[in-house]
């Protein structure tokens, strides 16, 4: 039986734990200040991108996918309510109607035409794109003929211009082409076959990540560039801000950074007389299969179609409710039982075991929403969903521990997460980054660097924190660590130590970077071995 004084240290640590963790909740869910933007007469917007594959499972890699006439027209009659006009990519799967739709509600329509790899299907979208713009010369406003497909080298430079120049030779519409900035600067040949330029701006996406405080003046100094580089127009085809997803240095997807970035961004155009599209207007779940969490998070519009802040106003990041405390009363009830059922009555061991299961149910709610943003495919679900199951068997088993001492099951799933966070670990290097952008890798190594590569992963925080809290500094105030003889524990610790502060160097003000090396660090102290273990 554990001391009395053993239990009350714990419960004392359990009890900040619960104030800095209650101290998050209510200054993620205050409302936040920020700048208000003057718009124009009509209080809207330029223009939106949109894609209508918002709903669960749908996405435009299934070929046979036809969004129905309906769909379209009710999103459209949402959008006119913030903005003039919308920008689509392709004219296939049913998103030749856009023009129409937006003709009805006065909208105008950037038609984009998408260019890939298959030549038969790029000659469809370039002929049917033209067809629409000369079918609506007074709705399509540009007709914008590929979208970032130089960046993803998936057709030449040449060939570009040759579908540019058929379609300037078709249409009165304006033609153009949309890419990042550097790209441009790479090409600048395609501006003899272009109306006016058109770049993406996405501070999160640069290969230096730009934060928050630094994203206008990027934003302008790209502009900058571009007009003195450039002598037609420039049009900003993309720019915008994610509210979910991995910290890419000192870029910080949430809502209030996508509101406060956004507001911004409407002011400085509005000052500076740009013309802008942003980036986006509703969630697409299915852009997390390419891009990690981040890429299903940057729309205006949630899933639900609700709005996810306004343009006016204070922004809270979480709108949590009670949720937070009905999970933690769940977590202390199942504690305070589970002690009791191994016949302990003391005051202090209840306090212990009440305190850890408030935090438990709490983290488990947080966790519950990691999973949810996180998991793209019942592989991921499976996985992740196992890594937070043992953290919480691991929290479950201590009411255990306190009245019969350290067990099996302990040591057990200590290694299933000290060897978990190590393959976590590898995996969260962003290895692209050690690989210049103009070599060229075979596409099967190219796709399994890709596969492997750390720069859409997530740092899994929630799932991991809690149970290495517990077992480095819980479990040394009960008295009840043992150390292992369990020798490979040191080379797992030091492979995941160094592979953790790698990705720390890599970008050094990425505070999940922190963490995580801290998360590692908690569970190599927990299972470093006291000696190496005898043949």
């Amino acid at each position: 039986m554990l001391k009395t004084a053993a239990l009350w240290r714990y419960s004392i640590f359990n009890f900040l734990l619960i104030a800095l963790l209650a101290h998050w909740f209510w200054q993620q869910n205050q409302p936040v200040a920020l700048p208000e933007p003057e718009l124009s007469a009509s209080g809207k917007l330029n223009c939106v991108s949109y894609a209508p594959y918002y709903g669960k499972g749908e996405t435009p890699f299934i070929a046979t996918t036809v969004v129905e006439k309906s769909r379209i027209e009710s999103d459209l009659r949402l959008l006119s309510e913030r903005f003039d006009c919308v920008r689509t990519y392709s004219v296939n799967q049913g998103l030749d109607y856009v023009p129409e739709a937006a003709d009805k509600l006065g909208m105008k329509v950037l038609l984009g035409a998408w260019i890939g790899y298959v030549k038969l299907e790029n000659d469809r979208e370039v002929e049917l794109a033209i067809a629409l713009a000369n079918r609506y010369p007074n709705t399509v406003k540009g007709l914008i003929i590929g979208n970032e497909v130089l960046l993803r080298k998936e057709q030449t430079e040449d060939v570009m211009l040759a579908y540019l120049q058929q379609a300037q030779a078709s249409t009165e519409v304006p033609i153009t082409y949309a890419d990042v900035w550097e790209f441009w600067l790479k090409h600048p040949r395609l501006e003899q076959a272009v109306d006016y330029i058109t770049v993406h701006i996405l501070p999160y996406w640069e290969d230096d990540p730009q934060s928050l405080d630094h994203a206008i003046h990027h934003a302008e100094f790209v502009m900058d560039t571009m007009g003195k580089t450039f002598s037609k127009p420039v049009f900003i085809g993309e720019t915008g801000w994610p509210s979910v997803g991995k910290h890419r240095n000192a870029s910080v997807p949430s809502l209030v950074n996508q509101a406060s970035y956004l507001r911004q961004f409407v002011q400085v155009a509005h000052d500076k007389s740009w013309n802008y599209n942003l980036i986006e207007a509703i969630d697409q779940p299915w852009k997390r299969a390419l891009e990690g969490t981040v890429g299903g998070y940057w729309g205006l519009y949630n899933t639900e179609l609700e709005r996810k802040f306004e343009f006016t106003g204070p922004v809270a990041e979480r709108r949590d409710g009670i949720q937070p405390f009905i999970w933690s009363l769940a977590g202390l009830a199942a504690f305070i039982i589970l002690t009791l059922a191994h016949k302990e009555r003391r005051l202090p061991a209840l306090l212990a075991m009440g305190s850890l299961g408030i935090l438990t149910g709490a983290t488990a709610y947080l966790q519950w929403g990691y999973l949810l943003a996180a998991s793209r495919d019942l592989m991921e679900w499976i996985v992740l969903a196992g890594i937070s199951l043992v953290g919480v068997v691991a929290l479950l088993n201590l009411p255990s521990m306190i009245t019969r001492g350290p067990n099996k099951l302990a040591h057990s799933l200590l290694f299933v997460l000290v060897f978990a966070g190590m393959v976590t670990s590898f995996l969260l290097i962003p290895k692209m980054s050690f690989i210049p952008r103009d070599v060229e890798l075979h596409p099967m190594l190219g796709h399994i660097i890709y596969m492997m590569d750390g720069r859409y992963r997530n740092f899994p925080l929630p799932l991991y924190a809690l149970p290495a809290l517990q077992y480095a500094i819980g479990l040394v105030l009960l008295g009840l660590l043992q150390r292992t003889t369990f020798g490979r524990y040191r080379r797992i610790n030091i492979i995941a130590l160094v592979a953790a502060l790698t990705c720390l160097v890599l970008e050094p003000l990425n505070t999940h970077a922190v963490l995580w090396l801290g998360v590692i660090g908690l569970l190599a102290y927990a299972s470093w071995p006291r000696k190496e273990a005898r043949a």
